[in-house]
């Protein structure tokens, strides 16, 4: 990144522990940060109870989650070149959330990192097949219509799926489905993050075939890239990251859609590891907000965090799709 865009960059990075703190801070009962300070270095108070119970826990998710996410959505928009290219809207962590319900409506015991993981690639897999035009180019259009119909499928095997389950676990999955912090704790907390930083040096390693992609296949092909292996490289990269929040945070909708156009006008990141990073600094924003606003809006009720990233998202969907159509790249 250039010198003014890098200054852009620190700054969208200092807003991450900006957003920590308000999201700490703000609630049914607001907590100060005097005392915030004093729970944290004392252990003791109504700051301590709060960093270790009430919503430390669940801000430490909601940024882990949220950066995926956004890694997650600026990996596929960069990958087919369309800004509606994102894990939520062709899919792939409706799949990710089917596959956790089946396990648990089941029965089946596993890590659910990878049972998400496997999940999400199905639906990639899905969505590729139904979408594949042989010896055409699938237009995005295609691949975001097909995408949408795979998204709503596997919402309703989910719902049927909850039918089968004991009422309290229903309860729980429907909660969960929405897209929910609720109940986290730091065990969670100290599953995503470790594996959260290896997803994303994993993407950032996949932005050099991702580089050469961008210059066109003639060219890719070139330069000694394999156009197969690096795009399927690409989406499953794309797709753990989102398994990965999916699998602690639920499929909360239009996160990865939103992030990377948000994090990228933002620093005005130019090459690839810039957008990535930007993408994921926004993406931990706006779920922290996004969470630390439904659960502190309404008094007396908490609302998934789902609820308010679709309230955000389902408008700017509609405006990119309206404005898309209008420039001919649907």
């Amino acid at each position: 990144m250039s010198g003014p865009a890098q200054m852009r960059g620190v700054a969208l990075a200092l807003l991450v522990p900006a957003a920590a703190l308000v999201a700490l801070a703000w609630g049914q009962v607001g907590i100060g940060p005097r005392l915030l300070w004093e729970g944290l270095t004392t252990g003791d108070g109504p700051g301590a109870l709060t960093l270790s119970t009430f919503r430390g826990p669940r801000v430490a998710i909601a940024i882990a989650a949220g950066a995926l996410l956004g890694a997650s959505g600026a990996l596929l928009q960069s990958l087919f070149r369309n800004p509606l290219a994102s894990p939520d809207i062709i899919g792939f962590t409706q799949g990710a959330g089917l596959a956790v319900i089946a396990a648990t409506a089941f029965g089946l015991g596993g890590p659910m990192p990878l049972i998400a993981a496997a999940g999400g690639l199905a639906a990639a897999a899905l969505v590729g097949l139904a979408s594949w035009r042989p010896g055409h180019v699938t237009p995005p259009l295609t691949m975001v219509l097909v995408g949408l119909g795979a998204a709503f499928l596997c919402s309703a095997l989910s719902t049927f799926l909850m039918t089968l389950m004991p009422s309290a676990a229903a309860a729980e999955a429907q909660r969960w489905i929405t897209g929910s912090l609720a109940g986290s704790d730091w065990t969670q907390a100290a599953r995503i993050w470790p594996a959260g930083l290896l997803l994303l040096a994993l993407a950032l390693a996949a932005c050099r075939p991702l580089a050469a992609l961008q210059l066109g296949e003639d060219l890719a092909v070139g330069l000694g890239t394999n156009l197969g292996p690096a795009r399927w490289s690409i989406v499953v990269a794309a797709v753990a990251l989102a398994a990965a929040a999916v699998a602690v945070a639920g499929p909360v909708p239009f996160v990865a859609l939103m992030a990377p156009p948000l994090g990228i006008r933002f620093t005005g990141a130019r090459r690839l590891p810039g957008q990535l990073l930007s993408a994921a600094a926004a993406g931990a924003i706006v779920l922290t907000l996004a969470d630390a606003s439904a659960r502190s809006l309404l008094p007396g009720i908490e609302l998934p965090a789902g609820v308010m990233t679709g309230i955000l998202g389902a408008p700017y969907l509609m405006w990119r799709l309206a404005r898309e159509t209008k420039k001919g790249s649907l």
